[in-house]
């Protein structure tokens, strides 16, 4: 569909607006009372969400466009069918969902609820990467929240094992005085070093040098945690469930990648809900697994 049937088909004037976005590739904004987001088709990524009264929330690097192929360290990737690199040797980094052009497959609103759905199944072209036939369907929307729902179904006659994440940028105002709270007592493996380093977390998690920590999430139907920001004076809630683990990341200054400036790497800090690492989970034929996640900010800390 083009930008038109688009917004004919799916759109509502001052609630969900498609239009073109990088490289040829349709956008949508959905936005009420509470807040904006806006999401790129291609990957799915949520690449803006600002609530209502706030600066924005999401990190997004100023030296690349989002583009298809390209790197690109910001916004909220969707992580699929693995999660970082070692599940699979014969998949991209991260999968390739990120690199693929979503299909919109509904929007609806409400008083105090703006939403849209997006959808990416099995072809001729992610089997050239992974033979299974699936259905992955993302469901975005703003409330006083802003909510993900990755929900992935094998529709194929075989098993298949796969693990799944969200990897959100958040914006912070100085990286060095941000703590994380509610990993306490949490198991991690600390993967900056070649052979990984295993410990168990104390306190509130401080961000004093470069991060790339694993961590271990209890059995529980939900998992709560806050990242603090003293210097925007601002805390972010991050309730997830259907994730075995969370990943606490950021490169250290001078540890930016290509596509972000000198210094950006005080800007944010990524909190990824993930649902198993290194390994996956098997699905059976027919059956579906749920990835869930909402973000909230509050200001004034």
């Amino acid at each position: 569909m083009n930008i038109e049937e688009l917004n004919r088909s799916y759109g509502a004037p001052g609630r969900i607006v498609f239009r073109q976005g990088f490289a040829g590739y349709p956008e949508v904004v959905i936005a009420n009372k509470y807040g904006t987001a806006e999401i790129a088709l291609l990957g799915a990524n949520v690449l803006s969400y600002r609530p209502t009264g706030h600066s924005p929330v999401i990190f997004r690097p100023a030296k690349r466009d989002y583009n298809r192929g390209e790197p690109f360290h910001g916004g909220i990737p969707v992580c699929w069918p693995q999660f970082g690199k070692m599940f699979s040797k014969e998949l991209p980094g991260h999968g390739f969902a990120g690199k693929m052009v979503f299909e919109v497959r509904g929007s609806k609103y409400s008083e105090d609820m703006t939403e849209v759905t997006l959808g990416l199944k099995s072809s001729d072209e992610t089997k050239k990467i992974w033979p299974y036939d699936f259905d992955l369907e993302y469901t975005v929307s703003v409330s006083m929240k802003l909510n993900l729902k990755l929900a992935t179904k094998n529709t194929g006659r075989v098993p298949f094992a796969f693990s799944c994440g969200y990897h959100p940028y958040f914006l912070v105002g100085d990286f060095a005085k941000v703590s994380v709270r509610g990993l306490d007592g949490c198991g991690y493996v600390d993967a900056r070093a070649a052979e990984f380093v295993k410990g168990v977390q104390s306190g509130d998690l401080k961000m004093d040098e470069d991060k790339d920590h694993v961590f271990d999430m209890p059995e529980a139907p939900k998992h709560e945690l806050a990242l603090v920001d003293a210097a925007l004076k601002r805390a972010i809630a991050i309730v997830s469930s259907g994730n075995r683990h969370t990943v606490v990341w950021n490169p250290g200054e001078g540890g930016e990648p290509a596509d972000m400036a000198k210094g950006d790497a005080k800007r944010f800090l990524c909190v990824e809900p993930v649902g198993d690492w290194p390994g996956g989970r098997t699905l059976e034929p027919g059956r579906s697994d749920e990835l869930v996640a909402a973000i909230q900010a509050n200001m004034g800390i």
